[in-house]
């Protein structure tokens, strides 16, 4: 279903959602983040940029998450989502 491998650069599972059926993403996404530890984190590897789950996450989850782009285009996006500490 998804890559879960730990790299350097997240500390954490890669999220790779670019082969996932759209509907399966966001729920694939925010189970992933609510299985970290406060100050762990993964990256989400997408063919676009992720801003409406970044707007998501903030209705949801404001002041529960953490959002840095890796990565920004033109064919591959990486965030660090991060659970805050």
């Amino acid at each position: 279903m998804s890559q879960s491998t730990h790299t350097a650069q997240t500390g954490g599972p890669i999220i790779d959602v670019r082969t996932i059926p759209p509907a399966q993403r966001h729920p694939l996404i925010f189970q992933t983040f609510e299985s970290l530890q406060p100050g762990e984190a993964f990256a989400l590897v997408n063919d676009h940029d992720p801003k409406p789950l970044y707007y998501q996450f903030s209705y949801e989850r404001g002041g529960e998450f953490t959002w840095e782009y890796l990565e920004q285009g033109p064919a591959v996006w990486r965030v660090r989502i991060g659970k805050a500490t």
